[in-house]
């Protein structure tokens, strides 16, 4: 069972590495990275090529870790035990599975993502340090333990808003998403518009690339925005040319599919202004 890559996911060699390094270890995948650069997308891909279906747990500031293994729905049994209902009887009936009970027990073996972890509590790795490292938990209404059949592969995403605890670092395969160089960027983009013209693209990924190294940026575009860059430019039939302009502008066209918030944009418009003033 070896990921390499797909034809619509361009991964690196180091991220290959880690990917088969996580399914041989069977430790789940913590993936570090810039936003927009691929990490949620890797688990879809992972499964795709190794054959496997995708269980997604997409975290929320407000998730607790509970909810990934089951919740029970007291609220719902008191309910029907005024109205005389029969299921009442049986509590396994109140019991909602979560995501990590639905990949524990699948008959084959699946891919868990957990998505943008550090969105949740600081305690939220700590509270399922267990789980994942033993494939088990206790169902504490039905007195009975839900243990794995197949260990899955578990990726895990973070955004880097919160520290995660060392003992849940321990237990993980790690790997940070380094942003594309302009090679890779370009094999990137060739995936999803075959047919740019090589003196757009590069162009294009110049002035993205400057943008992106210009001191003071609050927020540096990221993949997932280049590539809707390059979709609006190819919509508007701009050419190489186009895109250079006359010069006057440090502003690229269509910015605001890169630039995302007005300290940015104002940033650029003071290198603009400064520029004529030295002109």
């Amino acid at each position: 069972m070896k990921f390499t890559g797909t034809d619509a996911y361009v991964a690196t060699e180091d991220l290959t590495v880690a990917v088969n390094a996580t399914v041989t270890l069977e430790r789940p995948l913590l993936v570090k990275g810039e936003p927009g650069t691929g990490k949620t997308e890797l688990a879809r891909q992972v499964a795709e090529s190794l054959g496997l279906s995708l269980i997604e747990w997409h975290v929320k500031s407000t998730t607790r870790a509970q909810q990934g293994l089951y919740e029970y729905d007291a609220v719902s049994r008191l309910r029907d035990s005024q109205l005389g209902d029969e299921r009442v009887h049986d509590v396994s009936n109140y019991i909602r599975k979560g995501k990590l009970w639905q990949a524990f027990e699948a008959e084959e073996k699946v891919v868990l993502l957990i998505d943008e972890i550090d969105k949740a509590d600081i305690e939220f790795p700590n509270d399922l340090l267990q789980e994942l490292d033993r494939m088990e938990f206790h169902v504490y209404e039905t007195g009975e333990t839900i243990r794995a059949r197949q260990r899955p592969v578990v990726i895990i995403t973070s955004n880097n808003e919160k520290e995660l605890p060392d003992a849940f670092l321990r237990r993980c395969f790690f790997h940070y998403i380094r942003f594309p160089d302009m090679e890779t960027m370009k094999r990137i983009v060739a995936v999803h518009y075959p047919g740019i013209k090589d003196a757009l693209l590069t162009t294009a990924l110049t002035q993205f690339y400057e943008l992106r190294d210009q001191a003071g940026l609050k927020k540096k575009p990221s993949t997932s925005e280049v590539l809707d860059w390059l979709r609006l430019l190819l919509a508007e039939d701009l050419s190489a040319e186009d895109l250079r302009g006359d010069g006057t502008s440090a502003l690229p066209k269509l910015h605001g599919a890169l630039l995302k918030n007005e300290q940015d944009v104002h940033l650029f418009e003071r290198l603009a202004f400064m520029a004529r003033g030295r002109g």
